[in-house]
C-alpha cells in the first residue's frame, strides 16, 4: 500500500500521517506434503480449560479462543462468485474452499466480518468424486475475534482434502475498506457507482468467509456477476463472459497463482481505458471514470517503463499475463498492490500535461514505482505475519528510489530521498517511536504497523545497507531472496541470510556445491576487517526503536567516537535523559570524508566508544557521506565552526547531499538541546551562495519555519527582524525566480517554494504578482468556500477533506479559519464517517496523541531555550 507523508507515504497503506495533520490543528494426490512453515504452537493443540473458551453470538461454547487462526485446517483454492447490485447497494455470493486437513479436528474456524452467513456445507473428497450432497455445517459467531466456526459432523483426518460450499450476503460497505462502493459524478452532473474492493490488511473477511492471515496462500477462481452497461475486472485476465437469465453477465477469470487474501480484488465500473504491452509481452491498461481517460496517458508510459526496469533488475518476470492500474474515486490510501490490479486514489495516477504540477508528476512516478515494487516484494515474497510488514513497505519505498532513478533520471528523485528519511527522524527521535518490527495481534495493533517507521525508516536502513555491502551484492542478495521465497512467505532473518548468502537453493538441488555461512567477505568490507555478520548488525536497527547520535571530537589526527540515542525535547540535563538512554547500541557502518581527499572512509561502530586515526592532517572531517547512513552527527570541539568556515569560503568543497546533512543535523541538535541556536544560524548565512536547488530548499524550510513560529505566536520583534534578514539575503534568490513553470523539477519546486515564502513575508514585488494572478483565476474558473465542498464530498472528496484543512492550516491566516470550521462543525464531522475512516486509514490512530503531546512538549520547550538566542542573532545579523 503506498502511503504519503506529502497528502499525507506512498502508496500502498506509505500512511501519510493526515491525521496527524488533522489533529495538529488543534495545537498482512489426496496426500499433500505439510509444510513447515506452518508448524503450530504447542499451546494451540493442547486442551484448553473449557471455561476459557469464549461464547459465540448463540450462547454457545466458541471453540477457539486464540486470535490468530488455528492451522488444523489450510486452504488450497477458493472459488469465489460475486454478484453485487449497484441500486440497492449490496451484494450476494458463494464460495467453495478446497482445503487440506493437517490434523484432527471437529470444526473449521474462518475469518468473517459483517457478513450474513445463509448456508454451509462440507463435503469430502469420496462426496464430490461420487457427487453425493454436502453435510451441512452448524456456523458459529464470534464478531469479537472476527471469525465464524464451521463445526463439522464427522472428524476431520488428516490429510484429506475437503470442500466447504459457503453462500452469504452483505451490504457494499461504507467507508474504504472490503468490498465498498464508490461514487463519481460525470461532467453532466449524473451521480454514478461503482464497487470495488480494499483488503489489506485485514479486510478481506468483510467480502467473504475466508483464512484471512498473509500465510494461508491459496489460489483464486473468480466469477462476478454484472449488467450489460458495467464491466469487471480482478486480478487475472477474463477467459469468457455467460449471458445468463434477464440480461445479466457472468465474467469467468483464470485462476490466479498462489497468493494470500489481502491481494484478492475485483471491481464492477462503468471505466474506460489505455493500454499497450511491455518488452516481454504484460499487457498494461490503466482505467479511469470516462471524464478522466485523458489524464490516464502518463501514467501507461511510466507503468511500461517501470514493469521492464523491474523485470531486468530483479531476473523474474512478472508473472501474470496482465497488469491494469485504476483511479478510483473514494480511496482510503495512496494506493494497493493487488496482484494484477493496483487500485490508486485519483491523485496518485492520473496526470494533466495542462494543470499537474512538476511535485505532482513525481509523486505518480514514486506511487506506481512503488506498487508495481510490491508485485515482487509483498505478492510473490510475503512477510510470514504483519510485524515484518516493512518487509513490504520498507522495500517498496526503496525501490522507489532504485527504479525512478534509473527510468525518470531528469525527476532527480535521488535529492529527494533524503526528506523520506528525515520526515522518519522526525518521528524516530520522540520517545513514542516504535521498533520497525515489533509483536502485532489484533487488528489496530496491525493496522497501526502502517506507519512513517515501516515505509520510511525500512527504506533508509536498507539503502544504508546497500552502500554497505555495495549495490551489486546488495542487488544479487535481493534475487537470491525474491527467488528462494517466490510464492512463499518470509521474515526479517530470511533476508539477512539471502543478502549473506552466496547460493541459491537450485545450486542444491541441481547437484552443484556451494559455500556459504551467515558471514559475507567482500572487497567492499576488507578494509573493516573482513567477515561482517549481515543479521547481527541489521537486528540493531530493526529490533530496538530509535536513532543513534555519533559525537566526534576530533584532536589533530586522532577521532574519538562515542554513540548515544537521539531524542529531541529531551536534554542531557533533564533528569530523564540517562533512563532513556537505555542500553540501546547500534552497529553503526559509518562513512566520512575529510578536507584532503576525495577518498570515503569507512568503519563500523559497534560499541559505544572507539577511536580512528586519521592517514594525514586535516582542516575538518565529514561523517555520513551523502546522508546515506540513517544516524544524526555531532562535531563537539571546534568540528561545527571548522565545517562552517569551509561552506564560507567554498562550500562547493563539499557534495550537495552533505551540504543538506549538515543543515538537517545541525537544526536536530538544537532540538535536542546539543548545540545552540546561534551555530546553526551561522551555518545557514552561506545559502545566500548556494546554487543547488535542493539544498537551498533545506536551508530555507528551516528558516521559513522559524519566521512562520514567530509570526504566528505574534512574537512580533523577532518575526519583523526576521523578515529582514531573510528578504535582505536572499533578495537575489528571490529575484531570479521567474512565474512561469520551467526548469527542472528541483528548479520548479525551489521557486514555489521562494515565492510562497517572499508573499508570506509581504515582498511587495510578490504581492502584486500574486494578487493578479489570482484575479485571473478568479475570473475564469476560480471556486470559493473550499472546506464546505470537502464537507459534502461532491466537488472534493471526504477523503481528503483532512489534507484540505492541513493545506489551509499551514498558512498563518489559514490556521484560524481552518480551527474555527473544526470547531463550529465538530458535530457535523463526527457524523461524518467516511472522514474519520480517512483519518483512520492514513495513520496510527492509537498512540497518535502521545506523538502530538511529545511534539507539543519539545515545540514549547524549544521555544523556551532558544528564542533568547534567535532574537540576539538577529540583532547582530541584519
Amino acid at each position: 500500500v503506498f502511503h504519503s507523508s506529502a497528502m499525507v507515504n506512498s502508496h500502498g497503506k506509505p500512511i501519510f500521517n493526515i491525521y496527524i495533520g488533522f489533529y495538529c490543528l488543534a495545537v498482512i494426490l489426496p496426500k499433500i506434503c505439510i509444510c513447515s512453515q506452518f508448524s503450530m504452537p504447542s499451546s494451540y493443540q493442547s486442551n484448553k480449560d473449557p471455561g476459557a473458551f469464549p461464547v459465540a453470538t448463540n450462547g454457545e461454547p466458541f471453540p477457539w479462543p486464540e486470535l490468530r487462526l488455528p492451522n488444523m485446517v489450510t486452504p488450497l483454492h477458493y472459488d469465489l462468485l460475486i454478484h453485487p447490485n449497484l441500486t440497492s447497494l449490496d451484494f450476494v455470493a458463494s464460495e467453495k474452499i478446497e482445503v487440506l486437513a493437517r490434523d484432527t479436528t471437529q470444526f473449521i474456524i474462518l475469518h468473517s466480518k459483517d457478513l450474513e452467513i445463509t448456508s454451509a456445507t462440507l463435503r469430502s473428497e469420496e462426496d464430490s468424486r461420487y457427487m453425493k450432497p454436502g453435510k451441512k455445517l452448524h456456523v458459529l459467531s464470534h464478531p469479537t475475534h472476527q471469525q465464524i466456526a464451521l463445526l463439522v459432523p464427522e472428524k476431520l483426518m488428516p490429510g484429506w482434502k475437503y470442500y466447504v460450499d459457503i453462500d452469504f450476503q452483505a451490504k457494499l460497505a461504507d467507508g474504504f475498506a472490503g468490498f465498498y462502493k464508490s461514487t463519481y459524478r460525470t461532467l453532466g452532473g449524473e451521480q454514478r457507482t461503482i464497487a470495488v474492493t480494499d483488503f489489506q490488511p485485514t479486510e478481506a473477511r468483510m467480502a467473504f468467509p475466508c483464512f484471512d492471515e498473509p500465510l494461508f496462500k491459496a489460489n483464486f477462481s473468480i466469477r462476478i456477476r454484472r449488467e450489460s452497461r458495467h464491466i469487471a475486472l480482478s486480478n487475472m485476465p477474463k477467459v469468457k463472459t455467460i449471458e445468463l437469465e434477464g440480461g445479466l453477465l457472468e465474467d469467468h477469470f483464470e485462476t490466479t497463482v498462489k497468493m494470500s487474501t489481502y491481494l484478492v480484488a475485483y471491481i464492477v465500473c462503468d471505466f474506460t481505458s489505455v493500454s499497450g504491452t511491455t518488452s516481454s509481452g504484460v499487457k498494461v491498461s490503466i482505467y479511469a471514470s470516462p471524464d478522466k481517460w485523458s489524464q490516464t496517458h502518463y501514467a501507461l508510459q511510466a507503468t511500461l517503463k517501470l514493469l521492464d526496469f523491474y523485470e531486468k533488475y530483479f531476473d523474474i518476470n512478472y508473472p501474470l499475463s496482465k497488469l491494469d492500474l485504476i483511479a478510483i474515486p473514494d480511496f482510503g490510501s495512496g494506493a494497493m498492490e493487488n496482484w494484477g490490479l493496483i487500485t490508486y486514489r485519483e491523485t496518485s495516477l492520473l496526470f494533466d500535461p495542462k494543470t499537474s504540477s512538476a511535485s505532482d508528476k513525481l509523486w505518480v512516478t514514486k506511487v506506481i514505482a512503488h506498487e508495481l515494487a510490491h508485485q515482487w516484494f509483498g505478492n510473490l515474497v510475503t512477510m510470514e505475519w504483519w510485524n515484518d510488514i516493512w518487509l513490504n513497505e520498507g522495500f517498496a519505498n526503496y525501490m522507489e528510489l532504485i527504479s525512478v532513478n534509473a527510468t525518470y533520471p531528469e525527476l532527480q528523485f535521488d535529492d529527494s530521498f533524503l526528506d523520506v528519511c528525515f520526515e522518519v527522524i522526525a518521528r524516530d527521535s520522540l520517545n513514542s517511536s516504535r521498533p520497525i518490527s515489533k509483536p502485532a495481534e489484533t487488528t489496530t495493533q496491525i493496522q497501526e504497523m502502517f506507519d512513517v517507521v515501516s515505509y520510511n525508516k525500512g527504506a533508509c536502513i536498507l539503502n544504508m545497507l546497500k552502500d554497505f555491502l555495495s549495490e551489486e551484492k546488495f542487488q544479487k542478495g535481493i534475487i537470491r531472496y525474491l527467488k528462494n521465497f517466490s510464492y512463499r512467505n518470509a521474515k526479517n532473518d530470511d533476508l539477512w541470510h539471502s543478502l549473506s548468502n552466496s547460493c541459491l537453493e537450485g545450486d542444491f538441488t541441481s547437484g552443484g556445491v556451494c559455500y556459504s555461512d551467515s558471514r559475507m567477505t567482500s572487497n567492499t568490507l576488507a578494509s573493516l576487517g573482513g567477515n561482517v555478520e549481515v543479521k547481527e548488525m541489521m537486528s540493531t536497527w530493526t529490533l530496538q526503536k530509535g536513532i543513534p547520535l555519533v559525537v566526534v571530537k576530533r584532536d589533530g589526527r586522532s577521532l574519538r567516537l562515542q554513540q548515544e540515542r537521539f531524542l529531541k525535547g529531551v536534554f542531557k540535563e533533564d533528569p530523564e535523559w540517562r533512563t532513556l538512554q537505555g542500553r540501546y547500541l547500534w552497529h553503526i557502518p559509518l562513512t566520512y570524508s575529510t578536507s584532503s581527499s576525495n577518498a570515503i572512509h569507512r568503519h563500523i561502530l559497534k560499541s559505544k566508544t572507539d577511536t580512528l586515526d586519521l592517514p594525514e592532517e586535516t582542516s575538518w572531517v565529514k561523517f555520513n557521506v551523502d546522508s546515506t547512513g540513517y544516524y544524526v552527527v555531532h562535531y563537539e570541539g571546534n568540528g561545527w565552526a571548522e565545517l562552517t568556515a569551509q561552506l564560507n569560503q567554498n562550500h562547493t568543497l563539499l557534495r550537495p547531499k552533505d551540504r543538506i546533512g549538515l543543515i538537517h543535523d545541525v537544526f536536530q541538535l538544537v532540538s535536542a538541546g546539543r548545540l545552540t541556536l546561534d551555530k546553526a544560524l551561522d551555518m545557514t548565512r552561506y545559502l545566500q551562495h548556494e546554487t543547488s536547488s535542493p539544498v537551498l530548499l533545506k536551508g530555507l524550510s528551516y528558516l521559513g519555519l522559524f519566521y512562520h513560529m514567530m509570526d504566528l505566536r505574534n512574537i512580533s520583534d523577532v518575526s519583523e527582524n526576521l523578515k529582514h534578514y531573510l528578504l535582505q539575503y536572499f533578495k537575489p534568490v528571490i529575484d531570479r525566480q521567474s512565474w512561469s513553470d520551467e526548469g527542472s523539477v528541483w528548479d520548479r519546486m525551489l521557486r514555489s517554494a521562494v515565492l510562497k515564502l517572499a508573499c508570506d513575508l509581504n515582498h511587495a514585488p510578490c504581492i502584486r504578482k500574486a494578487a493578479e494572478l489570482f484575479s485571473q483565476w478568479m475570473e475564469s474558473n476560480g471556486k470559493l468556500k473550499l472546506i464546505e465542498l470537502g464537507m459534502e464530498g461532491k466537488v472534493i472528496k471526504t477523503q481528503d477533506l483532512a489534507v484540505l484543512l492541513q493545506a489551509i492550516a499551514r498558512n498563518t491566516k489559514g490556521q484560524q479559519l481552518a480551527w474555527s470550521f473544526v470547531r463550529e462543525n465538530w458535530t457535523h464531522l463526527l457524523q461524518v464517517k467516511l472522514f474519520f475512516e480517512s483519518l483512520k486509514a492514513q495513520g496510527s490512530h492509537l498512540d497518535i496523541f502521545q506523538i502530538v503531546l511529545e511534539t507539543i512538549t519539545k515545540n514549547i520547550k524549544w521555544l523556551e531555550k532558544n528564542l533568547p538566542a534567535l532574537r540576539t542573532w538577529l540583532l547582530v545579523n541584519i
